[in-house]
């Protein structure tokens, strides 16, 4: 069975093709690094679209969703009485009965909530025991009161569940009721140092399992004539537990309030939102639900991009009733799917200046990169450098995406602090933006997702170098804003 339906037509479902191919184009204008999308009306998919690289059968990291899959393994413990929202978090850790009082007062829809006694998340990459970091930190302010976000509160959580459930959380999950309303049985969570599913952000799973746990929250649970997850609980998940708007500001996403490890955003809509565009945005006036993933990690903007397009070309312009067909709109939308590309940043795939700056090798100070060198191999180019962790190279494409594989090999695995020993699937592509000024964007896009760029101005024999990356906990070799000069000429 599958909670999810397929095939429809988007103009039986009030909304015109031409409007999603808009959507679409909105995306691209706004130059948003997607992954995945998929649209759905009461439960029916009606456009679904992966970019090179990616399909519906990858799994795909959730980041802060996950948050939500913990949510939801709560609230089924609570349904069988195993657990109540108001004990305090103390009752399943005796071993820290010394704690301070603070913690003992701490309580479960605390942690839910986003308003535990920490105020910051209290583990560290390089910690061994992220449980044990959260009791043996001093809390700063009774718990319950401010909401503060804190993924070690997310992460006690589904430590509560594997010690009630005896199993981890996504597990206990597919137990419950994932595997019954279809989701994908080879799902996956990267752990935390001790060993322990990081539900913070650790989940990995399809756009479509992603689309499956949202499509349940909008049936209030329900599915096939059976209550996999109450009502009751569902509703206080998804409605405003506790204010987050203590700068006075809204955005599409802040300020709305805040739920079960859930956001209230506009117009009277909920999302599950995870760092990089892991989005599933849900509009029960409109039985609408959008799912993406993306890398838009550093971009200013963040999320609203997205929710922009959706309410400027889909929200505001569907119908309550359906529309008449259109084949030749809704031929140019399955051409429009079949044909998604990665957004390149404007400027010239060749320069008159390669002869005479390709083909040395340049050394730099102030960055993480120390020396470097380009060449062009036809249409793809070859980056050769040395940082602390050794001399690297990796080609990419001149205006479009090679998939290349990123030399880094100390970076994590399916656990957070031990190596993967092999390098990360990646996405490089380079262009002229100036005459003399190259751009090099790189996307890695494994189980782990963030990107840098590096722009190199170059002026006669000398070099300016800019490095930024995004991401977590890794990248941090390029960074630096440098300055360098041809080895031929020192």
């Amino acid at each position: 069975m599958d909670i999810l339906k397929y095939n429809g037509i988007p103009e039986a479902h009030g909304i015109s093709s031409s409007d999603i191919t808009d959507f679409i184009s909105d995306l691209a204008r706004r130059e948003l690094f997607m992954h995945s999308f998929i649209l759905l009306q009461d439960g029916t998919v009606i456009a679904e679209g992966y970019w090179p690289h990616f399909n519906k059968d990858r799994n795909h990291r959730m980041y802060s969703v996950s948050k939500t899959f913990v949510a939801t393994a709560i609230g089924a413990l609570i349904d069988e009485g195993k657990i109540s929202i108001d004990d305090s978090i103390m009752k399943f850790f005796p071993e820290y009965a010394d704690a301070d009082e603070l913690l003992h007062l701490t309580t479960i829809r605390d942690l839910l909530i986003m308003a535990t006694p920490h105020r910051s998340t209290t583990y560290s990459v390089n910690a061994k025991n992220w449980t044990e970091t959260f009791f043996k930190t001093q809390p700063h302010h009774p718990s319950g009161t401010l909401f503060n976000y804190d993924t070690s509160g997310s992460y006690i959580l589904d430590v509560i569940v594997q010690r009630v459930s005896g199993k981890p959380f996504l597990e206990y999950l597919k137990d419950r009721m994932l595997r019954e309303i279809g989701f994908t049985e080879n799902t996956d969570v990267v752990k935390a140092p001790e060993g322990i599913s990081w539900g913070g952000s650790g989940v990995l799973c399809t756009t479509r399992d992603l689309a499956r746990l949202a499509q349940l929250y909008m049936d209030k649970g329900r599915f096939n004539g059976k209550q996999l997850l109450s009502e009751e609980f569902i509703n206080a998940a998804t409605s405003k537990q506790i204010d987050n708007c203590y700068n006075g500001w809204k955005t599409n996403t802040d300020g709305h309030g805040y739920g079960y490890q859930i956001w209230r955003t506009r117009d009277n809509s909920y999302s599950f939102l995870g760092m990089g565009g892991q989005l599933a945005i849900s509009i029960p006036d409109k039985r609408l639900i959008l799912c993406t993933n993306a890398d838009v990690q550093g971009l200013p903007t963040n999320y609203e991009g997205v929710f922009e397009a959706l309410w400027n070309f889909i929200v505001t312009r569907m119908s309550n009733s359906p529309l008449p067909e259109c084949p030749a709109d809704y031929n140019k939308l399955m051409e429009t799917l079949a044909d998604l590309k990665f957004p390149i940043p404007a400027g010239e795939n060749f320069s008159s200046c390669e002869q005479e700056v390709f083909n040395r090798k340049y050394i730099v100070k102030d960055t993480g990169i120390s020396e470097f060198s380009f060449r062009r191999d036809g249409n793809k180019g070859i980056f050769s450098y040395t940082n602390r962790t050794g001399s690297h190279s990796y080609e990419f494409g001149f205006g479009e995406y090679l998939n290349i594989t990123f030399p880094e090999t100390h970076y994590f695995g399916d656990t957070i602090g031990t190596p993967l020993g092999r390098g990360y699937d990646a996405l490089a592509a380079a262009v002229w933006v100036e005459p003399r000024k190259l751009m090099l964007r790189t996307f890695l896009t494994d189980d782990y997702f963030g990107n840098w760029c590096g722009v190199f101005a170059f002026k006669g024999d000398r070099v300016t170098v800019g490095l930024s990356k995004t991401a977590e906990w890794f990248l941090d070799e390029y960074t630096g804003f440098g300055s360098g000069i041809a080895a031929d000429a020192m």
